[in-house]
Protein backbone atom coordinates (compact mmCIF):
# COMPACT_ATOMS: atom_id res chain seq x y z
CA UNK A 1 0.00 0.00 0.00
CA UNK A 2 1.53 3.37 -0.82
CA UNK A 3 0.75 7.17 -0.85
CA UNK A 4 2.70 7.81 -3.78
CA UNK A 5 1.51 10.42 -6.63
CA UNK A 6 -1.00 11.28 -4.04
CA UNK A 7 -2.49 14.97 -5.29
CA UNK A 8 -5.45 16.76 -3.59
CA UNK A 9 -8.33 15.16 -5.18
CA UNK A 10 -7.18 11.51 -3.92
CA UNK A 11 -8.34 11.54 -0.46
CA UNK A 12 -11.08 13.21 -1.39
CA UNK A 13 -12.05 11.01 -3.26
CA UNK A 14 -11.05 7.91 -0.66
CA UNK A 15 -12.76 9.59 1.92
CA UNK A 16 -16.08 9.86 0.00
CA UNK A 17 -15.46 6.25 -0.95
CA UNK A 18 -15.34 5.19 2.77
CA UNK A 19 -18.20 7.47 3.79
CA UNK A 20 -20.27 5.88 1.13
CA UNK A 21 -18.96 2.38 2.74
CA UNK A 22 -20.35 3.22 5.88
CA UNK A 23 -23.49 4.93 5.05
CA UNK A 24 -23.93 1.36 3.34
CA UNK A 25 -23.80 -0.37 6.16
CA UNK A 26 -25.89 2.04 7.95
CA UNK A 27 -28.80 0.95 5.14
CA UNK A 28 -27.94 -2.81 5.46
CA UNK A 29 -28.82 -2.29 9.09
CA UNK A 30 -31.66 -0.65 8.48
CA UNK A 31 -32.99 -3.30 6.13
CA UNK A 32 -33.60 -5.99 9.14
CA UNK A 33 -36.80 -3.64 8.93
CA UNK A 34 -37.83 -6.35 6.25
CA UNK A 35 -37.37 -9.27 8.53
CA UNK A 36 -38.35 -8.39 12.06
CA UNK A 37 -40.64 -5.54 13.07
CA UNK A 38 -39.73 -5.24 16.97
CA UNK A 39 -36.57 -5.10 18.36
CA UNK A 40 -36.04 -6.29 21.79
CA UNK A 41 -35.35 -3.71 24.18
CA UNK A 42 -32.01 -5.37 25.45
CA UNK A 43 -30.81 -5.69 21.95
CA UNK A 44 -31.28 -2.31 21.15
CA UNK A 45 -29.94 -1.46 24.58
CA UNK A 46 -26.43 -3.40 23.61
CA UNK A 47 -26.42 -2.31 20.30
CA UNK A 48 -25.89 1.15 21.24
CA UNK A 49 -23.53 0.37 23.48
CA UNK A 50 -21.29 -1.41 21.25
CA UNK A 51 -21.45 1.54 18.60
CA UNK A 52 -20.16 4.11 21.73
CA UNK A 53 -17.37 2.10 22.68
CA UNK A 54 -16.25 2.28 19.08
CA UNK A 55 -16.57 5.94 19.03
CA UNK A 56 -14.97 6.08 22.30
CA UNK A 57 -11.75 4.02 21.03
CA UNK A 58 -11.38 5.84 17.75
CA UNK A 59 -11.58 9.01 19.56
CA UNK A 60 -8.56 8.47 21.03
CA UNK A 61 -7.02 5.74 19.25
CA UNK A 62 -7.92 7.13 16.14
CA UNK A 63 -7.86 10.86 16.25
CA UNK A 64 -6.78 13.18 19.22
CA UNK A 65 -3.51 10.27 19.97
CA UNK A 66 -2.81 11.30 16.43
CA UNK A 67 -3.48 14.91 16.65
CA UNK A 68 -1.08 15.69 19.95
CA UNK A 69 1.42 13.69 17.48
CA UNK A 70 1.39 16.14 14.44
CA UNK A 71 0.72 19.10 17.06
CA UNK A 72 4.85 18.56 18.11
CA UNK A 73 7.18 21.36 17.64
CA UNK A 74 4.25 23.72 16.75
CA UNK A 75 4.58 27.32 18.34
CA UNK A 76 1.15 26.27 20.71
CA UNK A 77 1.84 23.12 23.53
CA UNK A 78 0.75 19.89 21.40
CA UNK A 79 -1.67 19.19 24.25
CA UNK A 80 -3.02 22.70 24.39
CA UNK A 81 -3.67 22.86 20.46
CA UNK A 82 -5.71 19.10 21.15
CA UNK A 83 -7.52 20.37 23.93
CA UNK A 84 -8.80 23.86 22.02
CA UNK A 85 -9.61 21.64 19.19
CA UNK A 86 -11.38 18.98 21.54
CA UNK A 87 -13.97 21.41 22.86
CA UNK A 88 -14.63 22.92 19.75
CA UNK A 89 -15.78 19.85 18.38
CA UNK A 90 -18.20 19.24 21.50
CA UNK A 91 -18.96 23.00 20.98
CA UNK A 92 -20.15 22.16 17.77
CA UNK A 93 -22.11 19.86 18.52
CA UNK A 94 -23.38 21.03 21.38
CA UNK A 95 -24.44 24.07 19.81
CA UNK A 96 -25.82 21.82 16.43
CA UNK A 97 -28.30 19.90 19.53
CA UNK A 98 -29.64 23.22 20.79
CA UNK A 99 -30.77 24.28 17.24
CA UNK A 100 -31.80 21.24 14.85
CA UNK A 101 -35.39 19.60 15.65
CA UNK A 102 -34.32 16.25 16.79
CA UNK A 103 -35.94 13.72 19.19
CA UNK A 104 -33.81 10.74 20.96
CA UNK A 105 -35.21 7.02 20.60
CA UNK A 106 -36.86 6.57 24.22
CA UNK A 107 -38.05 10.12 24.17
CA UNK A 108 -42.07 11.26 24.27
CA UNK A 109 -43.07 13.90 21.81
CA UNK A 110 -43.13 16.62 24.69
CA UNK A 111 -38.89 15.50 24.94
CA UNK A 112 -38.40 16.97 21.35
CA UNK A 113 -34.85 18.87 21.74
CA UNK A 114 -33.83 21.99 19.56
CA UNK A 115 -35.96 24.53 18.32
CA UNK A 116 -39.70 24.32 18.58
CA UNK A 117 -41.61 22.33 15.60
CA UNK A 118 -44.22 20.53 14.18
CA UNK A 119 -42.66 17.91 12.56
CA UNK A 120 -43.44 13.95 13.42
CA UNK A 121 -42.01 12.21 15.73
CA UNK A 122 -40.30 9.59 12.84
CA UNK A 123 -38.91 12.53 11.25
CA UNK A 124 -36.94 14.03 14.57
CA UNK A 125 -35.87 10.36 15.11
CA UNK A 126 -33.88 10.21 11.99
CA UNK A 127 -32.75 13.82 12.43
CA UNK A 128 -31.59 12.52 15.87
CA UNK A 129 -29.19 10.09 14.48
CA UNK A 130 -28.36 12.04 11.36
CA UNK A 131 -26.73 14.55 14.12
CA UNK A 132 -24.31 12.06 15.51
CA UNK A 133 -23.38 10.84 12.02
CA UNK A 134 -21.52 14.71 11.04
CA UNK A 135 -18.90 13.87 13.40
CA UNK A 136 -18.64 10.20 12.13
CA UNK A 137 -18.35 11.30 8.56
CA UNK A 138 -15.96 14.50 9.56
CA UNK A 139 -13.39 11.69 11.37
CA UNK A 140 -13.41 9.83 8.25
CA UNK A 141 -12.84 12.39 6.03
CA UNK A 142 -9.81 14.14 8.11
CA UNK A 143 -8.47 11.11 8.74
CA UNK A 144 -8.07 10.89 5.07
CA UNK A 145 -6.42 14.10 4.99
CA UNK A 146 -3.84 13.30 7.71
CA UNK A 147 -2.99 10.29 5.59
CA UNK A 148 -2.67 12.46 2.43
CA UNK A 149 -0.61 15.74 4.35
CA UNK A 150 2.06 12.84 6.06
CA UNK A 151 2.33 10.60 3.33
CA UNK A 152 2.70 7.70 5.83
CA UNK A 153 1.17 3.92 5.03
CA UNK A 154 0.56 4.12 8.42
CA UNK A 155 -1.74 6.56 8.99
CA UNK A 156 -3.32 5.34 5.69
CA UNK A 157 -4.01 2.23 7.07
CA UNK A 158 -5.62 4.18 10.43
CA UNK A 159 -7.84 6.24 8.26
CA UNK A 160 -8.95 2.75 6.89
CA UNK A 161 -9.80 1.01 10.22
CA UNK A 162 -11.69 4.50 11.37
CA UNK A 163 -13.83 4.16 8.39
CA UNK A 164 -14.06 0.20 8.95
CA UNK A 165 -14.79 0.83 13.02
CA UNK A 166 -17.56 3.62 11.90
CA UNK A 167 -18.96 1.36 9.49
CA UNK A 168 -19.02 -1.61 12.17
CA UNK A 169 -21.27 0.20 14.76
CA UNK A 170 -23.83 1.72 11.83
CA UNK A 171 -25.31 -1.14 11.21
CA UNK A 172 -26.98 -1.72 14.38
CA UNK A 173 -27.40 2.03 14.38
CA UNK A 174 -29.54 1.64 11.16
CA UNK A 175 -31.48 -1.05 12.48
CA UNK A 176 -32.15 1.04 15.85
CA UNK A 177 -33.84 3.75 13.10
CA UNK A 178 -35.81 1.74 10.80
CA UNK A 179 -37.23 -1.03 13.44
CA UNK A 180 -38.75 1.22 16.35
CA UNK A 181 -40.20 3.47 13.20
CA UNK A 182 -41.48 0.14 11.97
CA UNK A 183 -43.24 -0.39 15.62
CA UNK A 184 -44.76 3.03 15.41
CA UNK A 185 -46.70 2.11 12.06
CA UNK A 186 -44.76 3.52 9.49
CA UNK A 187 -44.11 0.70 6.40
CA UNK A 188 -41.18 -1.23 6.02
CA UNK A 189 -40.45 0.79 2.68
CA UNK A 190 -40.44 3.93 4.62
CA UNK A 191 -39.63 2.81 7.75
CA UNK A 192 -36.29 2.05 5.47
CA UNK A 193 -36.07 4.71 3.78
CA UNK A 194 -35.58 6.72 6.77
CA UNK A 195 -33.52 4.78 8.61
CA UNK A 196 -30.65 4.65 6.06
CA UNK A 197 -31.42 7.86 5.71
CA UNK A 198 -29.88 8.68 8.57
CA UNK A 199 -26.48 7.85 7.24
CA UNK A 200 -26.84 10.22 4.12
CA UNK A 201 -25.19 13.09 5.99
CA UNK A 202 -21.40 10.95 6.18
CA UNK A 203 -20.31 11.23 3.10
CA UNK A 204 -21.25 14.92 2.69
CA UNK A 205 -19.18 15.76 6.42
CA UNK A 206 -16.37 13.02 5.19
CA UNK A 207 -15.81 15.27 2.09
CA UNK A 208 -15.85 18.27 3.87
CA UNK A 209 -13.18 17.26 6.66
CA UNK A 210 -10.71 15.81 4.20
CA UNK A 211 -10.92 18.75 1.62
CA UNK A 212 -10.55 21.46 4.52
CA UNK A 213 -7.20 19.40 6.26
CA UNK A 214 -5.84 18.99 2.61
CA UNK A 215 -6.36 22.41 1.67
CA UNK A 216 -5.41 23.68 4.95
CA UNK A 217 -2.60 21.33 6.74
CA UNK A 218 -1.72 23.66 9.20
CA UNK A 219 -5.52 22.79 11.08
CA UNK A 220 -4.73 19.33 10.57
CA UNK A 221 -4.27 18.50 14.62
CA UNK A 222 -6.97 21.19 15.19
CA UNK A 223 -9.27 18.92 12.75
CA UNK A 224 -8.29 15.68 14.11
CA UNK A 225 -8.64 17.15 17.87
CA UNK A 226 -12.03 18.69 16.85
CA UNK A 227 -14.01 15.37 15.14
CA UNK A 228 -12.81 13.08 18.53
CA UNK A 229 -14.58 16.13 20.85
CA UNK A 230 -17.35 16.11 18.70
CA UNK A 231 -17.87 12.25 19.03
CA UNK A 232 -17.10 11.95 22.70
CA UNK A 233 -20.57 14.69 22.62
CA UNK A 234 -22.30 12.50 20.97
CA UNK A 235 -21.47 9.34 23.20
CA UNK A 236 -22.29 11.51 26.39
CA UNK A 237 -25.01 13.24 25.25
CA UNK A 238 -27.14 10.38 23.05
CA UNK A 239 -25.44 6.84 23.13
CA UNK A 240 -25.10 5.98 26.93
CA UNK A 241 -27.91 7.48 28.37
CA UNK A 242 -30.45 5.68 25.71
CA UNK A 243 -27.94 2.37 25.79
CA UNK A 244 -28.71 2.61 29.99
CA UNK A 245 -32.64 3.19 29.47
CA UNK A 246 -34.63 0.36 30.68
CA UNK A 247 -33.86 -1.82 33.37
CA UNK A 248 -30.85 -3.49 35.32
CA UNK A 249 -30.80 -6.32 32.94
CA UNK A 250 -30.75 -4.24 29.88
CA UNK A 251 -28.04 -1.51 31.54
CA UNK A 252 -25.57 -4.38 32.25
CA UNK A 253 -25.69 -5.50 29.02
CA UNK A 254 -24.99 -1.82 27.51
CA UNK A 255 -22.16 -1.71 29.37
CA UNK A 256 -21.22 -5.16 28.16
CA UNK A 257 -21.53 -3.85 24.67
CA UNK A 258 -19.77 -0.81 25.02
CA UNK A 259 -16.72 -2.84 25.98
CA UNK A 260 -16.68 -5.04 23.41
CA UNK A 261 -17.13 -2.35 21.18
CA UNK A 262 -14.03 -0.63 22.24
CA UNK A 263 -11.71 -3.31 22.70
CA UNK A 264 -13.16 -4.16 18.59
CA UNK A 265 -11.94 -0.82 18.00
CA UNK A 266 -8.73 -0.28 19.82
CA UNK A 267 -7.59 -3.96 18.39
CA UNK A 268 -8.36 -2.76 14.92
CA UNK A 269 -6.66 0.38 15.06
CA UNK A 270 -3.48 -0.94 17.58
CA UNK A 271 -3.29 -3.75 15.20
CA UNK A 272 -3.83 -2.45 11.74
CA UNK A 273 -3.26 1.12 12.24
Amino acid sequence: MTLDGLNMQNPILLALIATLGTWGLTALGAALVFFFKEINQRVLNTMLGFAAGVMIAASFWSLLAPAIEMAEGRTLPAWLIAAIGFVAGAGFLWSADKIIPHMHLNATRGQAEGVPTRWRRSILLVLSITLHNIPEGLAVGVAFGAAASSGDTATLASAIVVAVGIGIQNFPEGAAVSIPLRREGLSRTKSFMYGQASGIVEPIAGVIGAALVVSMQSILPYALAFAAGAMIFVVVEELIPEAQSGDKGSADLATVGCIIGFTVMMVLDVALG
